[in-house]
């Protein structure tokens, strides 16, 4: 019989091997699961896990929420209204020093409250603010910068997959998570907004006024942001109300947005074919990551790796805060290297028991949890919102995206202090919720 630690410790360096090779995640980790299990039961059991586990995800209801959220998403984007969330925050914010970069702020937090992707806020800002931004002699540090902190507000503002992932692996309620990130994500866009006014008093040149808007142009502008503040409004008021579960405000979401997208005459059926069909790969590549997840849950479970890894942490003679801190250095750094989903589904199943026995709200951890890892999209050497904007962006380079990003991570830093000082800024909605 070989031993627990050696095959937990070997299982754990293959995996990393692997990503460090890019091969998917989700096959990686179901590579080492099996292989794990079958070293340590038997082959025809660990065959019977992978068998079972593609079915029992694709059948499992609370799962529902992830495709139904990002079909809701891509048939937004495909309607336009990422454009008219910016040009609606542009005709208010435009015309103060650094209003452009405040409105883009505004724009992704107003397009990750209909959206849920880091990544597809990012990529979506980029060709919607990058231009105009550019049009008013921006410089292009600052502004790829706030559009790659701006991204990550796509993950903390509900819906979010990286909430509901979380909320699967450890039975929480999907929907107090969504709501728990909601403060959170304000207090987010009023530092990022400090942080441009705070560059705009250091370095003006960077960011030049734009023109002012008339009140009527503004009033206007809001006309246009309707179909947003609806769905929102929506999905988080009948959540909040208990009037249908995450699961469903799925649902609802999804169709509100076509329906909404159709009777405007932004989607017609080729639209709607290419926004099923980006939905349909997108939800793919994160089942995938899931199933393999699940395979690797077996492996952790039969290696005790969580009990264990558990007791050393507990055991430590730094109290609960100081084991805290430990786990979200490690998370930074973990973020810095691996995919968000990944360090979502590979960490929390050991991680998670350690935070309840030292009497943390698993809620509250969540969205710290969250938090971490969307720092990780914006910070060196693999920040993937940076990578993304870069890709669209071919003349800015990567170091000066970095450059500009590295002021919201600091205000980022702050939030996740001010976070752990005060966990009432996450629980205070899901615990009025109904």
């Amino acid at each position: 019989m070989l031993d627990q630690d050696f095959v937990a410790i070997g299982g754990f360096v293959v995996l990393f091997v692997m990503m460090l090779l890019r091969v998917p995640v989700g096959v990686a980790m179901g590579i080492v699961g099996v292989g794990g299990f079958a070293l340590l039961a038997a082959f025809n059991p660990a065959l019977n896990l992978l068998a079972q586990s593609p079915i029992r995800v694709a059948t499992d209801y609370d799962l529902a929420v992830i495709p139904m959220f990002i079909l809701m998403g891509c048939f937004a984007t495909a309607a336009g209204m990422s454009r008219e969330l910016f040009r609606a925050c542009e005709a208010w914010l435009g015309h103060r020093r650094g209003g452009l970069a405040m409105a883009t702020v505004a724009a992704c937090a107003g397009f990750a409250a209909i959206n849920g992707s880091s990544v597809a806020t990012a990529a979506t800002m980029t060709n919607v603010a990058l231009p105009e931004m550019r049009r008013f002699g921006y410089h292009p540090g600052l502004s790829t910068g706030v559009i790659a902190a701006g991204g990550t507000l796509g993950i903390m503002i509900p819906p979010s997959v990286v909430f509901a992932l979380y909320g699967i692996l450890t039975e929480q309620d999907i929907g107090k998570l969504f709501i728990s990130g909601i403060l959170p994500g304000l207090l987010a866009i009023v530092l990022y907004i400090i942080t441009v006014q705070i560059l705009g008093i250091l370095r003006p040149e960077i960011m030049p006024r734009g023109p002012k808007s008339s009140w009527s142009e503004r009033l206007v502008s809001l006309r246009d942001v309707w179909a947003t503040v609806l769905l929102f409004a929506g999905i988080v008021g009948g959540m909040y109300g208990g009037v249908f579960t995450a699961t469903e405000a799925a649902g609802c979401g999804a169709i509100g947005a076509l329906i909404i997208g159709i009777l405007r005459g932004r989607l017609d059926w080729p639209k709607i074919r290419d926004s099923l069909i980006e939905a349909v790969r997108t939800s793919a590549a994160i089942f995938t990551i899931v199933v393999g997840a699940f395979l690797f849950g077996y492996f952790l479970v039969i290696t005790q790796t969580p009990q264990k890894v558990s007791d050393f942490l507990t055991g430590l003679p730094v109290g609960p805060y100081g084991v805290l801190v430990l786990i979200l250095i490690m998370y930074l750094i973990l973020g810095a290297l691996m995919d968000e989903l990944a360090i979502i589904l590979v960490t929390v199943p050991i991680i998670y028991p350690v935070m309840l026995q030292l009497g943390f709200d698993p809620i509250w951890f969540g969205v710290i949890i969250v938090m971490v890892t969307t720092l990780g999209m914006v910070m060196p050497p693999i920040g993937i919102n940076v990578f993304v904007i870069n890709s669209i962006a071919r003349d800015v380079s990567l170091w000066e995206i970095y450059k500009g990003v590295m002021p919201f991570i600091i205000a980022d830093l702050i939030r996740l202090t001010l976070l752990v000082a005060f966990p009432a800024i996450a629980l205070f909605l899901p615990s009025h919720m109904n």
